[in-house]
């Protein structure tokens, strides 16, 4: 018996969230399930490093899985993809030891939020940003980000109440991209890297960050969240389209 190591991306577009689902909804889990059944061998439980929402996308989201195929590992994403739909696809595959756990053995999980700034709505990005067409105060932005990197209680970002809502962001950062160059349009990445988050924590902080851009909130409102605030206190939840699992790290972050 062994245990693969692997990643995995997708488009969350028609997906209800990554986890199976009791009503047997369409998940990514469920599907990585249906397709591993296929393969000889291979025990159809694929464990994944975290979860997404419905609509959320992955570029690199680990899963374990264990086998007792004799498939050579850099053809394991061959062999899935063929079961696969074209929403889903694996990238990679390694043996890992057997104590090894996708989500346990995670050191620190990477996120990024796409938001798309210019005067018309997109067609083509519809599915994968979110479009604010009125311009962003970056600088204040930015500042906000400062108060959110540490070690903080992050309840006032949780959709649903966790057991604990303390977690650690080594990262939180904006970064603007110019898609086209000549077009009056650019895109802001957050880019959020901790230890762990809670449920609807990227989201509620992107929400918050963008009423602080738009004017609507101070910057130095941050700490006060951070310190005593609740749901009900923070901004909204962003969309879910503009967010992307980025990647997981299983040694310790390093900057």
């Amino acid at each position: 018996m062994r245990r693969i190591l692997l990643a995995v991306e997708y488009d969350g577009t028609r997906f209800a969230g990554l986890q199976t689902q009791a009503k047997g909804e369409r998940t990514v889990q469920a599907v990585l399930q249906a397709a591993l059944s296929r393969i000889p061998g291979a025990i159809p439980k694929a464990v994944p490093a975290g979860r997404t929402d419905a609509g959320v996308h992955a570029l690199a989201m680990p899963f374990h899985y264990d086998t007792a195929d004799s498939i050579p590992t850099a053809k394991i994403p061959h062999a899935l993809n063929s079961f696969l739909p074209p929403d889903l696809r694996a990238l990679s595959a390694e043996e890992v030891g057997p104590d090894f756990h996708a989500r346990k053995s995670c050191r620190w999980r990477h996120y990024r939020y796409r938001i798309l700034q210019r005067p018309m709505a997109p067609s083509l990005e519809r599915h994968r940003v979110w479009w604010i067409p009125q311009a962003l105060n970056l600088v204040a932005m930015r500042h906000a980000l400062e108060h959110l990197e540490g070690e903080h209680d992050f309840r006032a970002f949780a959709i649903k109440a966790e057991r604990s809502t303390v977690r650690r962001l080594y990262r939180a950062h904006l970064t603007v991209v110019t898609p086209l160059e000549g077009r009056r349009a650019q895109e802001i990445w957050l880019e959020f890297v901790g230890s762990g988050f809670v449920r609807g924590q990227v989201r509620s902080m992107v929400g918050t960050l963008v009423e602080v851009g738009l004017g609507k909130r101070d910057s130095g409102d941050i700490p006060r969240l951070l310190e005593r605030g609740t749901r009900k206190d923070a901004g909204p939840t962003a969309p879910p389209q503009g967010l992307y699992f980025v990647q997981a790290g299983y040694t310790p972050w390093s900057g």
